[in-house]
């Protein structure tokens, strides 16, 4: 079968739905009626990039505008990438398949140092030249955002500009001022250039020139010299900021499958090893009015049953409470569950942990990052013991049974006694009785800490990889107790980070060094090899512990220092010495300030909303209770097209969340996870179509099926539709005596008319099929199978009789009858037939209820 693009080899890798880019609120534009063409790049898995809300409020942002085109593009699976290269295959966009290179701005997310590898080897799918000199106009912009930006030089070589900040304004202007280039001629990059980097946070790495001191130091010179240094661009209002109130709902797994808001930007707790808490600052909070009404439009467009409230600290978020209490009345009525990610002990009131718990609860995460107060007052950490005891304790109280404890190795000042605190807090945790007497489970996560630019802790040392492996052995030796679990992160992915963290522009060959060697999602363990890197290494002649365990002094050169985070350095400074002299300070919104210097107190402040901000809940309307009973419908729809490429748990949500988009009142069962009552028969083995597929939902009686078929058809995706609907009397599969009917056509191969004629003229045909287990089963065929023929186009269809004692799958029919292998069904086209067609043609809908 000829290969045209990536559409074309969805048969033959797993999760195929991620690269169909059919998903409901996607924007589809067409490229001839807009100016500008954008790439949203991800560096990782559609399953963790579709759920980042930064790629979500700039797709939304951008595509706001008539003559702008946003599109997305995610790594490929390593399955997808051999394919890829093996029939030439350029990576390409989701909405519309367009090839990377023939957009006019590709922008990668930067958020973590061990994807960097995949941003290259997304460009070399994309048939783009990976370093920025080796490109031209013929080429797209290649542009960088995110917090890892925050140190730009182990990837300068390879973008034409990176965003330092926040990017919402900047990336407006900077699509402005394309569109200003182009229509003037857009010949030569240099003068795009030239306009983006008088922008604040705006970074041309071409424009500073690296050079290299007797030390090694790393010495930068602006082409520009009135611009020596990027500040950082920031967005003062973020009430007034635009969110997407109508973001992608993914298809298959994502690491996230929720709505997901942004309650605040920045925090001024102060931990002094937190690189998010320094270059987000300062605390800017969305309005509990704004946050309500951004969550309604969501909810209504989506049709998620889970949501998540985000910030860097959402429990520090000053109208949570009052808030909670709003969005239990909505989403309690809704079935919709809320989360609370980033909780701190000592922020949770037994009132607001009572709210959780009117939700349903999963595991409870607490991070005292180091066992001993003495190290948590280094760190800034301004939690006690007693804090994060009376939260477990008040956890146990309200149900909870699963704790999760979060813990860093390697922090400055750390000493084998640090971690005798660490096994003594998880001791006297455990010794607390969990929920109604029952045994409780801590899970405990081991992190080395790995110190990163713009904190206090810039100049500390790392440990070395062979102190982490120590201290990571003595822990586990050590929390061997029952009912506790601990995971860590490889020490040597750590090491990686480091490096790649605090290094400067020589690291750039090292990392296309480790691409070339085959490196890619070094931040999965079963795809982390670090005898590449340190191959890589080798070649490059680096010395790694230069960037990583060296202490630094105050005064050397940093190779972040012209990226201005707004920090003034004499503050991190102040901070590297308070925690060498343990001494703590409290939240600035809170009290004094500390003199951080971000804030100007004009245009730049924290903004944060009193609790009486918060309106008094009201109450919310409930269409449940005007129902007095729920009655079964019984709905045929079909699985065509890229519809066959849904998996049964896909297929599942989809339904699930159309039902909630079309405001169809559907039953929830009781108890601890409720859930919408549908059924579905037997799910077809991914990649077959269906003309015909069976579900039952119990729905609101005031609901006809006309109503129901018709408002769930404007939900649903291509190649899903309702063709039927009926009442029904009961959820069961009701005995039709009606079997099913299957037609394979095969590409490049034709089945064998003597194998089917022996096949018809023999009593028994018996074949052993293996299943995921090994284990064995014997099946007679001729049981199974009512009536099989070819038909003139050699087109194989065969009818599985209704008291087959076997489910039989086209695979049977292929390996047990004919000896093919089981592969040429990833070509072929399979479907099941629609055996009640006709009489579906006399009577489709039944009259309204």
């Amino acid at each position: 079968m000829p290969v045209k693009s990536i559409k074309d080899l969805l048969p033959y890798v797993q999760n195929p739905s991620r690269y169909l880019g059919t998903e409901v609120n996607r924007v589809v534009k067409s490229a001839d009626t807009v100016k500008l063409k954008t790439a949203l790049a991800f560096p990782d898995l559609y399953d963790i990039g579709t759920s980042h809300f930064g790629i979500q409020i700039l797709y939304h942002l951008l595509n706001r505008h008539d003559d702008i085109l946003a599109e997305r593009i995610f790594a490929p699976a390593t399955d997808m990438e051999a394919l890829m290269r093996k029939h030439g295959i350029a990576l390409a966009s989701l909405e519309s398949t367009r090839p990377m290179a023939e957009f006019d701005l590709v922008g990668f997310s930067l958020l973590y140092e061990l994807n960097y590898t995949n941003v290259l080897n997304m460009l070399e799918l994309g048939k783009i030249p990976l370093r920025w000199e080796e490109r031209d106009a013929r080429h797209p912009f290649i542009v960088a955002g995110g917090p890892s930006v925050c140190n730009p030089e182990p990837m300068a070589d390879f973008f034409d500009a990176m965003v330092f900040g926040d990017g919402e304004t900047v990336v407006l202007e900077m699509a402005g001022a394309w569109v200003r280039w182009k229509e003037a001629g857009g010949q030569e990059k240099a003068g795009l250039l030239e306009a983006w980097s008088g922008l604040e946070g705006v970074y041309i790495p071409r424009f500073f020139k690296p050079s290299y001191d007797a030390y090694g130091f790393q010495q930068l010179t602006p082409a520009v010299q009135d611009r020596p240094s990027i500040r950082r661009a920031i967005v003062s209002d973020l009430d007034g900021a635009r969110f997407p109130d109508h973001p992608i709902i993914p298809f298959g797994k994502p690491i996230h499958d929720r709505l997901r808001l942004e309650v605040a930007r920045g925090c001024t707790r102060g931990c002094r090893y937190c690189q998010a808490g320094m270059i987000y600052r300062p605390v800017r909070e969305r309005s509990p009015q704004r946050i309500m009404a951004l969550i309604k439009e969501a909810l209504e467009h989506t049709g998620y049953e889970d949501l998540s409230l985000l910030s860097l600290s959402t429990g520090d978020y000053t109208c949570l409470t009052p808030l909670m209490e709003q969005l239990m009345q909505l989403c309690s009525a809704e079935q919709v569950a809320v989360s609370l990610p980033s909780l701190r002990a000592g922020t949770l009131s037994p009132r607001l942990m009572a709210l959780i718990r009117r939700v349903r609860k999963t595991g409870f995460t607490i991070a005292p990052e180091a066992g001993s107060q003495r190290l948590r007052d280094v760190i800034n950490k301004n939690i006690t013991f007693e804090d994060v005891k009376t939260t477990v304790e008040n956890a146990f109280e309200l149900g909870w049974n699963v704790i999760k404890l979060y813990f860093m190795i390697g922090l400055p000042t750390e000493t084998d006694k640090d971690l005798d605190a660490i096994v003594d807090m998880v001791q006297q945790l455990k010794r607390i009785p969990g929920p109604r007497r029952r045994k409780s489970k801590i899970n405990v996560s081991i992190t080395t800490f790995v110190p990163k630019p713009h904190t206090p802790f810039q100049w500390a040392s790392q440990i070395s990889l062979e102190e982490s492996r120590r201290r990571i052995r003595y822990l586990k030796q050590h929390l061997q107790l029952p009912g506790v679990q601990i995971k860590w992160q490889k020490p040597e992915m750590s090491i990686l980070e480091g490096l790649l963290a605090r290094g400067d522009r020589r690291l750039g060959m090292l990392i296309q060094r480790a691409v070339q060697s085959g490196s890619k999602f070094d931040g999965w363990n079963d795809q982390f090899e670090f005898n590449r890197w340190k191959a890589a290494i080798a070649q490059c002649d680096l010395d790694p512990d230069f960037f990583t365990i060296r202490s630094r002094d105050l005064d050397e050169p940093l190779p972040w220092q012209h990226m201005d985070a707004r920090v003034d350095v004499s503050f991190l400074k102040a901070q590297w010495q308070a925690a060498r002299d343990s001494e703590s300070v409290k939240d600035c919104r809170y009290g004094e300030c500390h003199g951080c210097g971000v804030c100007d107190f004009d245009t730049v402040a924290p903004c944060i909303f009193e609790t009486d901000a918060a309106q008094t809940p009201g109450t919310v309307d409930d269409e449940r209770a005007d129902a007095d009973h729920y009655i079964w419908l019984s709905l045929t729809y079909t699985k065509l097209g890229d519809a066959r490429f849904f998996g049964h748990l896909e297929l599942s949500h989809i339904f699930s969340r159309a039902i909630r988009r079309a405001h169809i009142q559907v039953q929830f069962s009781k108890g601890f996870h409720p859930m919408p009552k549908l059924s579905f028969d037997d799910p077809l083995p991914l990649g077959i179509e269906s003309q015909a597929e069976e579900m039952r939902m119990l729905v609101a009686s005031r609901h006809g099926c006309t109503e129901v078929a018709e408002a769930l058809n404007l939900q649903l995706p291509d190649g899903v539709r309702i063709i039927d609907c009926r009442l029904r009397s009961q959820v069961k599969k009701l005995k039709s005596g009606i079997g099913q009917r299957f037609s394979i056509q095969l590409t490049g191969q034709r089945f064998d008319p003597g194998a089917l004629s022996q096949f018809n003229s023999s009593e028994t045909w018996h074949y052993v099929r293996t299943n995921r287990k090994g284990s064995e089963h014997r099946i007679d065929l001729k049981r199974c199978l009512d009536q099989i023929m070819l038909d003139a186009s050699g087109t194989l269809v065969y009818d599985i009789s209704s008291v087959s004692p076997f489910t039989i799958r086209p695979a049977d029919v292929l390996k047990g009858l004919f000896k093919l292998p089981v592969d040429l069904l990833q070509e072929a086209k399979v479907m099941k037939l629609d055996l009640m067609k006709d009489k579906r043609a006399v009577d489709i809908y039944l009259p309204r209820l």
